[in-house]
């Protein structure tokens, strides 16, 4: 670990210019919570929100990137509280028009956190999800380097990262830092804003030397800033020793009290009874004493060029800069400054010290002004061409083929990968996959023995003669299948960058994360944010539901179908046969890496169904109906001679339960209709669409549930059963919802089905019920 002191770099823009485009920043950020809270008129009384003292933490770190260090090529997320900082950056280098510094958190305008789909300056990666903004970048880096081992020039940037420290307490930051392919990211920097506060306090303990540890274990290069020129001068001074161990060894706490003293209730605290440090103390004036007690290297422009000129670019880099959250403001040090606002009255005190107007807030240097000329100088070199589009590859949407026998959902997927792979090699060639190391266990080895698994160069294989091997791990840089360790949240974090290559570098990919299903909901908040930032991919989560008998309920998903039915941004299916996951899948594929496109969620099953249930109509005009019904979301699988006196919608693993009881209905002279549900979300659309409640087309609706076959219904799923509820509403009938609602155990198929009335005895009561 290596401490950074504060030594200007004559390469580096002048300090004095640096410091006014500094304290112009922290103005701009500053004013702009500030008018979105005392300026704007608020209708409605509700707090605004902003972190002015957030935001002022990070000024001097975001003034040294950009301004002296940021090239075109490097990317970078910034903390979720310090979005002021960049829209006050981007305003005065030119990438934002000021008619947006007083929309923050208005409609239309600034948005709360930093968005790369929604904000109208440049913003790198989205932040705000807390831990999730901070590793985008590590995995920003891995799809750069997925894609340059394609034979695609996607730059070779740093990567970016500026951290609050009390986002180290997120487990998906360790989770990421963890991986074994991490350490080898040399483009990945990180910069720590360690102001050791959290929103609600002062962090009690010591505990930056931990995190320097754990981040120098897992092979990063650890730099800090600690203390700035001013306290560096001091330390060679006659006490300064003293003066260092005094500082190191105090508490956060304490520490942070001294920034709310006065002069002279300093000179009584800091000496703690050292008749040595009492003298140092002694021969400061009031101004200086002051300020050395904040002077930290965070704010030392000087030392933070430094550090960022020391970065080693063979391996990940770690920045602690340490800071004073509040830093230039009344409220800095505060421990409830977090969301603290300034008064109008301390607008104009902060304008008067840092020669700005409280009336014309907005104003800029003036032309030709050396901080002027180095704003325009910093605009042109970090300006970038936009990215030119590959379109995405055409994909099949029926390979022709009509599977037979037995075989399960999840086995489905494999062999439409495969079949993709003969059928469209062009689109093939895009599609990565991912796993959670469960490749093996979820019917996806026949895959990454063809494509191989994806390495930035070439591993040796030790296992490629032995015989008994059937997954053979070939790791070359040709590969298409990642491998991460055990956490779902970094696969849903990669596979979110994967997705998002089409509008970062102009490469569409075709990004798929396998994993298992009880785990979807582990993954789902950093793969929504994913969407949410523009990625676009399919998850897929199998083995799902309690379907999956013998593994009892700690791996039996009973949400998940009503999670996929809610998600913004994507499409779910759960598919009763393998056609149904060939088709679904190839539909998903069609809408990744374009700007109308969304993600897909794929539910998956290991139950083994008998393929010629699903009775696949041998004509090629009748075959291309049920498909387009099946990518619709519905289609009558079973239709009775007469009018139906119940309507069956199942889906996903109880279809054949489905069928075996309208056959037993059947012959009590009770004619049913069966109706297997592929999305609810696809239906509950066309639900919305027809009421005019949102657009979209409604035709499945009437090729599903017409009209004229209006029955009472019983809905039944491996789920909860309020996924399937809203059928009942298509025709206003009377239904009964069958599916999952507690959890479940151990045990055969038989017996859970009938534990939790999935089973055909339950489908046939509710139906007689309805009756």
């Amino acid at each position: 670990m290596t401490t950074v002191a504060g030594q200007p770099d004559t390469t580096a823009p002048p300090l004095p210019v640096l410091r006014e485009i500094e304290q112009h920043v922290l103005w701009l950020a500053t004013a702009i919570v500030h008018h979105a809270n005392r300026v704007r008129p608020n209708p409605n009384a509700l707090k605004v929100g902003g972190h002015q003292a957030s935001s002022a933490s990070m000024v001097t770190i975001m003034t040294a990137l950009w301004f002296g260090h940021l090239r075109a090529q490097d990317r970078v997320s910034v903390k979720p509280h310090a979005s002021p900082v960049l829209h006050a950056i981007n305003y005065l280098i030119g990438e934002l028009d000021e008619r947006y510094l007083t929309t923050l958190r208005a409609f239309g305008g600034l948005q709360a956190y930093p968005s790369r789909s929604k904000d109208p300056d440049p913003v790198d990666y989205s932040t705000g999800s807390v831990g999730i903004g901070a590793t985008a970048p590590i995995w920003g880096a891995l799809a750069r380097r997925y894609l340059a081992s394609k034979g695609t020039d996607g730059g070779t940037g740093r990567q970016y990262s500026l951290v609050g420290d009390a986002e180290l307490d997120e487990g998906a930051v360790w989770e990421a830092i963890l991986d074994p392919m991490v350490a080898e990211l040399g483009e990945v920097v990180w910069i720590v804003d360690a102001n050791r506060q959290s929103l609600d306090r002062v962090v009690p303990n010591i505990g930056i030397p931990r995190l320097q540890g754990m981040f120098a274990a897992a092979g990063w290069q650890v730099l800090t800033v600690k203390y700035g020129h001013l306290l560096e001068e001091l330390f060679t001074r006659p006490g300064g020793t003293t003066l260092r161990h005094r500082i190191d060894d105090m508490s956060n706490p304490e520490y942070q009290r001294l920034l709310r003293c006065t002069p002279e209730q300093l000179r009584e605290r800091v000496p703690a009874g050292e008749p040595e440090l009492a003298t140092l103390v002694a021969g400061l004036d009031d101004a200086t004493l002051y300020a050395a007690v904040r002077n930290l290297g965070g704010h030392d422009l000087a030392a933070l060029d430094h550090a960022l000129a020391a970065i080693d670019d063979t391996r990940p880099t770690v920045i602690f800069a340490y800071t004073v959250k509040g830093h230039g403001l009344p409220t800095e040090g505060h421990p409830q400054n977090h969301s603290s606002l300034l008064t109008t009255e301390q607008m104009t005190h902060l304008a008067e010290t840092l020669g700005r107007s409280v009336d014309r807030p907005w104003a800029r240097f003036p032309d030709g002004s050396e901080p002027a000329l180095l704003c325009a100088t910093t605009a042109e070199r970090l300006r970038r061409e936009p990215a030119s589009p590959t379109p995405p590859p055409a994909i099949p949407t029926d390979f022709g083929r009509t599977p037979a026998g037995t075989a399960t959902t999840q086995a489905a997927l494999g062999r439409a990968l495969l079949d993709l792979t003969r059928s469209a090699p062009g689109a093939a060639g895009r599609v990565v996959t991912l796993c959670p190391d469960v490749s093996s266990s979820t019917n996806l080895a026949g895959w990454v023995n063809k494509v191989g698994v994806w390495s930035a160069w070439e591993r040796t294989d030790w296992f490629a003669d032995d015989p008994e091997t059937i997954l053979h791990w070939r790791e070359r840089p040709t590969g298409q299948h990642l491998e991460l360790g055990i956490a779902e949240t970094n696969l849903v974090g990669l596979l979110g960058e994967l997705g998002a290559t089409w509008s970062r570098w102009g490469e569409p990919l075709l990004p798929i994360g396998v994993l298992y299903d009880p785990f979807v909901e582990r993954a789902l908040e950093p793969w929504s944010f994913g969407i949410y930032a523009g990625g676009q991919s399919i998850l897929v989560g199998t083995p799902s539901g309690v379907s999956l008998a013998p593994e009892g309920g700690a791996h039996q998903s009973i949400t998940t179908p009503s999670v996929g039915l809610e998600q913004p941004g994507c499409t779910a299916y759960e598919a009763a046969f393998a056609i149904d996951v060939e088709w679904t899948l190839l539909a998903s594929l069609a809408r990744l890496g374009r700007p109308d496109g969304t993600s897909a969620y794929l539910r998956l099953s290991t139950r083994p169904v008998d393929q010629t249930l699903a009775a696949v109509p041998a004509d090629p005009a009748a075959r291309e109906r049920r498909r387009r019904q099946v990518v619709a979301g519905a289609y009558p699988l079973r239709r009775s001679a007469t009018p139906p006196a119940v309507t069956i919608a199942a889906m996903g693993a109880t279809v054949p339960e489905a069928l075996a009881a309208a056959d037993r209905l059947d012959a009590m002279g009770i004619p049913v209709d069966v109706v297997c549900v592929t999305s609810p979300g696809l239906l509950f659309d066309a639900l919305q669409a027809r009421a005019g409640q949102a657009s979209g087309e409604t035709w499945i609706l009437d090729a599903a549930f017409p009209a004229r076959r209006t029955a009472p219904m019983v809905t039944v799923l491996d789920g909860h059963p309020h996924t399937l509820a809203f059928l009942a509403g298509i025709h206003q009938v009377r239904a009964t919802h069958l599916g999952v609602t507690r959890f479940g155990q151990s045990g055969n198929l038989r017996d859970i089905q009938r534990h939790h009335g999935l089973d055909t005895d339950s489908i046939v009561g509710a139906a007689l019920d309805l009756g």
